[in-house]
């Protein structure tokens, strides 16, 4: 399983919120790209980077931050947040970003969704935020009709090979992941599950491991200082092996 550290980016620092929670954010390293070296430094095998402007206005505002992360590690990065037109993907893909996320477009837009995956294949990931199973949108300001299992089928059938799913409920409050929710969506495909929000113990990741998902993301408890990476990756096995940049390890 890989673990990915989290870089929050608003405003061109890296940030966390609360609960996805603009009102609620606490800024945590002033330059992306310095937080995203120390994470290589300390082991981390890929960068999870989120455009928190981009997530809101629907507008990659932070293109210059990613830009510089991507430049300054060796190792893959993959990105979200306002990703929802092909010209950001583009973007993206242009300025070294391996994997791109597409969130709130994957309800609004389907059509933009497939022709990114016609385009580019597992290099495009979709992000399945959602509040008491049912899809949010709009950086989380929206809760729509959609229940999350029913996205993750219906882009499983497109196409999509990788799905970041973020229990809103659990995001920023280190009381760990919804792991009943993590299990439904994990069973009901084939598709690579990365789970974020509320990952904060040992065994948090440990039983993540246990039930076969492709990946975890790290946030807040590592900031805070509740986790350690290396802790992290002891609990997850730190197999230092050849991995597949997509694929299930």
């Amino acid at each position: 399983m890989i673990l990915f550290p989290a870089i929050d980016i608003r405003g061109g620092k890296c940030v966390r919120l609360k609960q996805g929670d603009y009102s609620q954010e606490t800024v945590y390293n002033d330059s992306p790209s310095d937080m995203a070296k120390e994470w290589e430094r300390q082991g981390a095998e890929y960068i999870h980077v989120v455009d928190l402007d981009g997530a809101k206005t629907g507008n990659s505002l932070n293109s210059e931050a990613i830009r510089q992360i991507t430049k300054a590690v060796n190792i893959p990065v993959q990105v979200g947040g306002g990703v929802r037109t092909m010209e950001t993907v583009d973007a993206h893909i242009a300025n070294g970003v391996s994997r791109v996320i597409i969130g709130t477009a994957a309800i609004q837009d389907p059509s933009f969704v497939k022709e990114a995956v016609a385009n580019y294949g597992e290099k495009i990931a979709v992000s399945i935020d959602a509040r008491n199973g049912f899809v949010a949108t709009d950086g989380w300001t929206e809760t729509t009709d959609v229940k999350a299992v029913k996205l993750l089928r219906w882009l499983d059938d497109i196409g999509v090979k990788t799905i970041v799913y973020t229990d809103i409920l659990k995001d920023g409050m280190l009381q760990g992941p919804n792991f009943d929710e993590l299990y439904v969506m994990n069973k009901a495909s084939d598709l690579d599950i990365i789970a974020s929000g509320g990952v904060s113990t040992a065994e948090d990741i440990v039983k993540l491991k246990n039930m076969d998902l492709y990946g975890a993301i790290i946030g807040k408890a590592l900031y805070e200082e509740n986790l350690s990476f290396e802790t992290a990756l002891e609990a997850v096995g730190n197999e230092k092996t050849n991995y597949s940049l997509y694929g299930r390890r």
